[in-house]
């Protein structure tokens, strides 16, 4: 997988508080825990959307549903988003 480089301007203090959540959570280096911060990020996002368009279609149904099967539609959004 290619990678790019970006450029990422922050404050000292701000930096200085990365360079220790760097060491106290075993990170290698800044770009590990700002990949990792990123990931999580967009996975939250991803979760949120997932969250919203199923309350959306819950409202939606004709026949009653069960949280079994509410929970069972969640569960498959998901494996579909981790397909993706």
């Amino acid at each position: 997988m290619a990678t790019e480089m970006i450029t990422l301007k922050l404050d000292n203090q701000f930096l200085e508080e990365v360079d220790k959540a760097v060491k106290s959570a075993g990170y290698h280096n800044r770009t590990e825990l700002i990949r990792t911060a990123l990931r999580e990020k967009l996975d939250e996002i991803k979760l949120n959307k997932t969250m919203l368009e199923l309350a959306h279609l819950k409202g939606k149904s004709k026949k009653k549903i069960s949280p079994e099967m509410y929970e069972a539609a969640r569960n498959k959004a998901f494996e579909e988003l981790d397909k993706h």
